[in-house]
C-alpha cells in the first residue's frame, strides 16, 4: 500500500483511504489518536481534515479535560489541550 493513499492533495477524492480504514483493525485508536493531537493531515481512523475539524467544533463545548491529566501534564500540553478543547 501506497503512504501516498492516505495524503491526498487537498482537492483529491479520499474514498480508497476510507474505504481501507473501514477494515482496519485500529481504525478507533486511529482516529482518537489524530483527534487528541491534532492532526489535521490526511486520512487517519476513516475521516478525512475537514471531519475531523467539524468533529472537534461540535464536540468543544460538550468533552472537558481530565483534571487529574491536566495537573500531571507539563505546560506545552496542558495548553494545547486547553486550547483543543477549552473548558466552559
Amino acid at each position: 500500500m501506497d503512504p501516498e493513499t492516505f495524503f491526498p492533495a487537498p482537492n483529491e477524492p479520499a474514498d480508497a483511504a476510507v474505504a481501507l480504514c473501514r477494515s482496519c483493525d485500529v481504525q478507533g485508536s486511529c482516529l482518537a489518536w489524530a483527534l487528541e493531537v491534532g492532526d489535521c493531515h490526511g486520512v487517519w481512523g476513516g475521516t478525512t481534515p475537514r471531519e475531523r475539524r467539524a468533529m472537534l467544533v461540535a464536540w468543544r463545548g460538550e468533552v472537558q479535560p481530565d483534571p487529574d491529566a491536566l495537573d500531571e501534564a507539563g505546560p506545552p500540553v496542558r495548553d494545547r489541550l486547553l486550547t483543543l478543547v477549552p473548558a466552559r
